[in-house]
Formats: structure tokens, C-alpha cells, sequence
């Protein structure tokens, strides 16, 4: 069993209990010294400890690298040195040296004249959910899979990526006006994350005899649980020339990113046999050859490719008052790594030799004719071209099919007019407009799953917003802002290949199913703020936003309409000349109201909810302290609902199960801290944090019961979670 081991002999209330007391003999030594001020150098060196088990962390330490482990150390460096006679200064940083999360910096710089700096950091993310599993291999290119005999008999498996970056970068001012900068970055991902594979027989893909029913006449089905192994490495360098006078700013260089996987493929082995969908083995003969071998068929992982791009971009000042800035960047995007290893590739293609070439064109107005009148216009053109060849990847059944090409041309514009009003009124008008050309499509290519395509969309709209500086302290704003977005006819998938325009009427059915992207939209959003300063020492602001999607095509399912609202207020209050106070609320609001095909009418909400008020202070002149509460409540609710055309099975399911239960998450953090300064070159730190975690999720597991894969396998994640951390440090001014 790979499971995190608590470390004897630590406890949490003994370190806090000596800390407190060690505060309290360095207070009592001399209550004159003078505030401890951040030196320009120094070194913070401690420990920190955490209570609970890996799986009661595992939302606390997703990012911050404090999962695994009972005890950390704690490390952090500033160095900083500057050279009188030279101008130049030297600095070295280091942050979380002890964990996983490490960060370090190395730079000089003269400035106005040259600088280059050396940067390391590594970052971790941590699966949140637990496996117990009998896979072998996992995280490897060739997994053997094998049946527990019951679920949760397996071994705990953690999956987990880890990141390392290597940046280098120098500036060098060539004269006054031009500057040249240069970094090259390299990240180096290894580990694995949630993955995996499985298969229906007999489908449209794999129709019998290659992939037949079980003896009973009940299809076969197969659903795995194989970690993608991830071992790549990306490439990026960055070089630009920048120019500057009292008019014109430029700036035009080279970009290049390069990513290659060590890893170009896995395949499973399946040992034996596996279970049915309800969980017992599959009966008869077992698992048949047909499905095993589509379920070790290689899966392909990402493939090598690259990307160059050359830009320019600047501003330039007719006026005082007027000014103009353009961008104009071509890009090239290749993936050409070698997939021969596959078979069965098309004939005369050993890799999909993938070209993209886009060019971007962009420029921008703004100028104020009088002294009320601001006037903004900016336009953006992207051109993309999808050069790769066209061959036959696909077959489904006895249908054989090449891959699409996407060449889309998008076109933005905005205008925007602000004007100031009598009586403290300021007005804003704009006018925003978007079109998308998606290509023609590809004749020999296939469409599944969809009634229809849209070669064009275009939307057009209009915003307004009235602004007011009511007092000196009470300033406020209301804002409309309304959109229509429609497009060209629907081009409907032919029996075979390709597609063929027609109109709403033809193409309409009662079930038909259109991507949310490309249906008729009305959008229209209602946003009021204001920030009142009630006295000096407290200011408050407010925000609400509420917005509305309503969408059409010829059909009645799919989505129909979408709300949202927002809901904000944020405040910070002075007590004292130490003490300060902030508190913030905010809630989230949404429903998308989505029809499906089998009769099932879905109003599906999320409501978030988040508080939090914090206090800093200094009650004497050696020490700061300070606290932050935070509570995060989130649901999402499942309202199900049936139409006249749902079936009799359908009508009893609901009735009987009550449809899907909400899922919940609330989280609610204590941070609090304390900094005593011992001299005036010292000081100790003790940071406390505790968070409690609960949440009731059916996507993994529902009412104590993991989900488990066709091998038993099963996925955990601790629904209740209570964590403390407990760190302190040392902080001393280096010399």
C-alpha cells in the first residue's frame, strides 16, 4: 500500500506552545527596540507541520507541495548587493526552498544599461483523489491490466505532475532609443494524470464479427482506468527588438515554441476476464477477443510539433490628443512527428504533415477632439490556413473518411464614444461587431452526432454606460449591453460524406442537435456599480451584473436559454493608525435550461457563494499579527424535468430516483500570523492556517460507494477533509 506515514514525535500544540513562550521572553527582554523594517537581505529558515493523512490534504495541498509529507523545511533567501562604484546591483531570491514548489533567481543589472537574469522554479500538481487499483505499469507506456476480486482490495495509487522550468533572459539597451531583449525558457513535465480507454461491442466502429456480443446476446462492454504517462519537454525562446522616440513606440521579434514527448504512445496487456456494467464478471465465455484487443490497440499521445511566429507591434502619436497602435504577427505551427509505428496509416503518409500559417492584423484609434470627447476604434483580422493533406484516417463500419481542415477568418471591430456631461454625468457608447468564416468543408470528410454545421456566424451589438460622481466620496455606474448574434444557412451532413446547405425549414426536426457555438443568439447583460467612500476611514463598493443568453435553431432540444447574475461587495475599514479591517461577499448565479432528445428537460444551476473578512494590526512596536477567514459554499443543482414525447421508462426512472441529487462543496480557511521582531536585524514568524473541506459528489462515488471500473478499480476522494498547518520561522538581515 503506497500510503503517507505520520512522523513520531511532532505535535502542533507543543510548537505552537514553545513559540508563544519564545515570544513572550523576547518581549519581556526590551519593549523599546524599534520595529523590525524589511532589510534588503535576509535569509527565513523554519519548519512547518501539518496534521491529518495525505487523503485529508488533498484539496490543502493540490498546488502548494504540502501533501505528501507530515513535516517541512522552511527556507526563503533575498539577497540583495548593489556596487556603488559600478551602479550595478546583484540579487538573489529564493522562495520554498524546502518544498516542491522551490523558486529561485540569480540577476545583475545596470540600470539603463544591460541586465540578464537566471531563473529556476518547479511547480507540482497532486491528483485530489485517491486509486486503489491491481494496475501495473501505471504511469508507464505499457500498463498490464487486471481484475480485483473485490473492489477496494487493491494498492492506494497517487497520481501526480511535476513541472521544472529553466528561464535565461538579458535586456541590452544598444543607445538611447533602441533596446534589444532576449529569454529562452525550457520546462521539462513528467508524471501522470487521470487517463483512460474503453469500448462498446458490437458498435458503428467495430461492428460484429470483429466485435461481437457476449454468448447471451448482451453486449459486451469495457471501461479502464489507465494514467496517460506524461514525460515532455517545451521549448520557448522569445527575441524582440523595442524603439522609442517621442512619437513612435515599435517592437518586433521572434517567437519559437518547440515540444517534444519522450512518450509516443501506450497499449494496454488485459489479464483475464472483467466485469459487466452492473459489476459482476462477464458471464459465459468472459471478456471476448474482439473487445480485448480493441482495448490493447496502442492509444496515441500528444505528438511532437513547433511554432514560429514573427511580430511587430508599436503605437504612434499624431497628436497630443491622437494616437494610433497596430500589431501585424505571421505565425507557423508544424506537427510532423513519425507515426509509422501504428500501421494501417494511409497510403503514402508516414506522419500527418500538420501546417498552420496564421496572420494577424490589428489597428487601433484613440483620440480626444475636445476636451469632453474621447473617441476609440480598433479593428482585428486573423487569417488562418490549415495546409495539412488531406488522406483517409477514418472508418466507421464499412465507411471510410479523410480528416477536416479548419482555415477559419475571424474579424473584429469596436467603436466606443465617452462624453462628460453636466452634473458630474460621464456617457459611453460603443458598437461592437464579429464575424467568423469557418471554411468550406471538406467533402470527403463525415459528420456524427450533428443535425448541421454553419459555414458563417456574425454578431453585432451595442453597450452604454452612465457614470456619475454623485459627491466627493459616492461615485456610481450603470451599464446595458445587448448583442444579436445569426449566420448563414445550415449545411446538413449527407447520408455518406460531405454536407449540403439548406434551409431552417428543411433541416428542422423536433430532436435535432446543433453546436451551442453556432445557433442564433440574443445576449443582453445589466451591470450597476458604485464606490462610496462613507467616511475616511471606510470605503465600501458594490457591484451587481445580470445577463441573459437566449438561443434558437430548427429543432426544440438542446439549449434553449442560459442566466446569470452577480452579486458583489467589498469594504476595509481603518480602526487605528495599526489597525485595519476588509471584508468581501460575493455570489455567482447560474442556469443554462438544456432540452435533450430522449424527453429529459434539464435546469441546470450553480450558486457559489464566498465571504471573507481579514484584520492586520500592530499592537506594539515589536509585533504584527494578523487574520484572514475565508468560506467558499458552491452547489450545483440538477432540476430535472419530462415533455409529453418522454417514454414510459423514462417517466418511472425519474419518478423513482427523484433525478440527480445536487452536488455540494464548502470550504471554509483560517489564516493567522504573527511576526516578533527579537533586534532590529531579526525577527520570528509563526504562521497558523486550518481549513476544513466538505463536500457531496456523485461523479466518482455516491452515498459511501467509490465508482469502480470493468477491473474493480476505484476512485476515492475523502468527502470530509481537516487540516492544520503550523509553520515558523527565523528571519535574519544578512551583513
Amino acid at each position: 500500500m503506497r500510503t503517507s506515514k505520520a512522523l513520531p514525535g511532532f505535535s502542533l500544540k507543543l510548537l505552537a506552545l514553545a513559540l508563544f513562550a519564545a515570544f513572550g521572553q523576547a518581549h519581556a527582554e526590551d519593549e523599546d527596540i524599534a520595529a523590525l523594517t524589511r532589510p534588503d537581505s535576509s535569509v527565513a529558515v523554519g519548519v512547518a507541520g501539518l496534521s491529518g493523512s495525505s487523503s485529508e490534504r488533498s484539496f490543502f495541498g493540490q498546488y502548494n507541495g504540502l501533501r505528501r509529507n507530515d513535516t517541512y523545511l522552511l527556507l526563503d533567501l533575498d539577497y540583495i548587493k548593489r556596487d556603488d562604484a559600478t551602479g550595478t546591483w546583484t540579487t538573489l531570491q529564493g522562495r520554498d526552498l524546502g518544498l516542491d514548489t522551490r523558486e529561485v533567481q540569480f540577476g545583475q543589472q545596470k540600470q539603463g544599461d544591460w541586465k540578464y537574469s537566471l531563473e529556476y522554479n518547479e511547480m507540482v500538481r497532486h491528483d485530489p483523489r485517491t486509486i486503489n487499483t491491481s494496475l501495473i505499469g501505471a504511469g508507464s507506456t505499457s500498463p498490464l491490466v487486471s481484475r480485483l476480486a473485490t473492489v477496494g482490495s487493491g494498492d492506494e495509487l497517487n497520481l501526480n505532475l511535476k513541472r521544472k522550468n529553466v528561464t535565461v533572459s538579458v535586456e541590452k539597451w544598444l543607445s538611447k532609443s533602441l533596446q534589444f531583449e532576449a529569454s529562452f525558457k525550457n520546462e521539462d513535465k513528467n508524471g501522470a494524470r487521470l487517463f483512460g480507454n474503453g469500448f462498446n461491442c458490437p458498435s458503428g466502429a467495430a461492428p460484429a464479427p470483429t466485435c461481437t456480443t457476449a454468448a447471451t446476446g448482451i453486449n459486451q462492454w469495457a471501461l479502464l482506468m489507465l494514467p496517460e504517462p506524461i514525460n515532455s519537454t517545451t521549448k520557448q525562446f522569445d527575441a524582440r527588438l523595442n524603439y522609442s522616440n517621442d512619437k513612435l513606440l515599435l517592437s518586433g521579434g521572434y517567437y519559437g515554441s518547440f515540444y517534444n514527448n519522450e512518450y509516443t504512445s501506450m497499449s494496454a496487456t488485459v489479464d483475464g476476464n472483467l466485469n459487466n456494467p452492473l459489476g459482476a464478471p462477464i458471464g459465459g465465455a468472459g471478456l471476448s477477443s474482439g473487445l480485448r484487443s480493441i482495448l490493447q490497440l496502442p492509444i496515441a499521445l500528444p505528438p511532437d510539433n513547433q511554432a514560429h511566429q514573427v511580430f511587430l507591434s508599436g503605437n504612434y502619436a499624431f497628436t497630443p490628443t491622437t494616437r494610433a497602435n497596430f500589431k501585424y504577427a505571421y505565425s507557423h505551427a508544424s506537427q510532423t512527428d513519425n507515426y509509422s509505428s501504428f500501421g494501417n496509416a494511409p497510403n503514402g503518409r508516414t506522419n500527418l504533415g500538420g501546417s498552420i500559417d496564421t496572420s494577424l492584423y490589428q489597428f487601433g484609434l484613440t483620440s480626444r477632439p475636445m476636451p469632453k470627447l474621447s473617441l476609440l476604434a480598433n479593428v482585428r483580422y486573423e487569417d488562418r490556413n490549415d495546409k495539412t493533406p488531406i488522406a483517409y484516417y477514418n472508418i466507421e463500419g464499412t465507411k471510410i473518411f479523410t480528416n477536416g481542415n479548419y482555415s477559419p477568418k475571424r474579424l473584429n471591430g469596436k467603436l466606443e464614444a465617452t462624453y462628460q456631461l453636466p452634473a458630474g454625468y460621464r456617457a459611453t457608447l460603443g458598437a461592437d461587431y464579429e464575424s467568423l468564416d469557418r471554411s468550406s468543408f471538406v467533402p470527403t470528410n463525415s459528420v456524427a452526432g450533428l443535425s448541421g454545421l454553419r459555414q458563417k456566424t456574425e454578431e453585432s451589438g451595442y453597450r452604454m454606460e452612465l457614470r456619475r460622481s454623485m459627491s466627493e466620496t459616492l461615485t456610481g455606474a450603470v451599464g446595458y449591453q445587448s448583442s444579436n448574434r445569426s449566420g448563414s444557412g445550415w449545411l446538413k451532413p449527407n447520408s455518406e460524406l460531405g454536407v449540403t446547405e439548406t434551409s431552417n425549414s428543411a433541416i428542422y426536426s423536433r430532436t435535432a442537435i446543433f453546436p451551442m457555438s453556432m445557433v442564433d443568439r440574443q445576449r443582453d447583460k445589466l451591470k450597476a456599480s458604485a464606490d462610496w467612500a462613507a467616511t475616511e476611514q471606510l470605503s465600501v463598493q458594490f457591484m451587481i451584473e445580470w445577463g441573459e443568453d437566449k438561443f434558437s435553431a430548427p429543432t426544440t432540444k438542446g439549449l434553449n436559454s442560459s442566466h446569470m447574475a452577480f452579486y458583489g461587495m467589498d469594504l476595509a475599514y481603518i480602526l487605528s493608525d495599526a489597525w485595519k479591517l476588509t471584508g468581501y461577499w460575493s455570489r455567482g448565479d447560474q442556469t443554462m435550461h438544456v432540452d435533450h432528445s430522449t424527453g429529459y428537460m434539464a435546469a441546470l444551476r450553480n450558486l457559489s457563494d464566498t465571504y471573507g473578512i481579514g484584520v492586520k494590526g500592530k499592537p506594539t512596536s515589536r509585533l504584527d499579527i494578523g487574520a484572514d477567514l475565508t468560506l467558499t459554499d458552491d452547489k450545483n443543482e440538477y432540476n430535472q424535468g419530462l415533455d409529453a414525447s418522454a417514454s414510459a421508462a423514462n417517466k418511472t426512472l425519474l419518478a423513482t430516483s427523484g433525478g440527480l441529487p445536487d452536488v455540494t462543496f464548502r470550504q471554509f480557511t483560517v489564516k493567522m500570523f504573527g511576526k516578533y521582531a527579537l533586534q532590529k536585524n531579526s525577527a520570528v514568524r509563526l504562521d497558523l492556517i486550518h481549513q476544513h473541506t466538505k463536500m457531496n459528489e456523485w461523479t466518482w462515488g455516491y452515498g459511501g460507494t467509490p465508482f469502480a471500473y470493468s477491473d474493480n478499480t476505484s476512485v476515492y476522494l475523502k468527502p470530509n477533509q481537516n487540516v492544520t498547518y503550523v509553520g515558523a520561522t527565523y528571519i535574519v538581515a544578512l551583513p
